[in-house]
């Protein structure tokens, strides 16, 4: 059995500790990066900075780890030698940072990683060309 909570689990986990750090509720700025995020007259400034930083380091680990494929690739040495491994490995890093960063972004707004997943379910056997094609036609 895995100790990995269900991706419900850790969203409903999340989203009351988010919860706990907003100013109104006591969040101190002092003793949590959460709260520091979410700080009065911080937020959300903060949190979008983050968010950028961290997309843009996820840019370099997606970057990264093609490159360390294709040498993989053309090594012989296939993508689970050593260096592959570990860029993909940073790769997971940066995105559960981005992923972490743009939950904090939703708390602000009252919503959660769980309103997420229900647009995505939404989405779920649409073509992404035809649910883009919609939008154009409804501005």
């Amino acid at each position: 059995m895995s100790d990995t909570p269900s991706a419900d689990a850790l969203f409903a986990h999340l989203a009351e500790v988010f919860e706990s750090r907003k100013p109104h509720r006591g969040g101190d700025p002092a003793h949590s990066y959460v709260a520091r995020l979410l700080a009065d007259g911080k937020a959300p400034d903060a949190f979008l900075k983050k968010i950028g930083e961290e997309a843009a380091e996820l840019v370099m680990a997606v970057k990264d780890a093609q490159y360390a494929l294709a040498t993989a690739e053309a090594n012989g040495t296939g993508p689970h030698c050593a260096e592959a491994a570990q860029s993909r490995a940073a790769l997971v890093y940066e995105v559960a940072d981005v992923w972490f960063h743009t939950l904090v972004a939703l708390s602000h707004f009252n919503l959660s990683g769980a309103d997420v997943i229900h647009e995505l379910a939404r989405r779920e056997g649409l073509s992404g060309l035809a649910e883009k094609a919609a939008r154009a036609n409804n501005p």
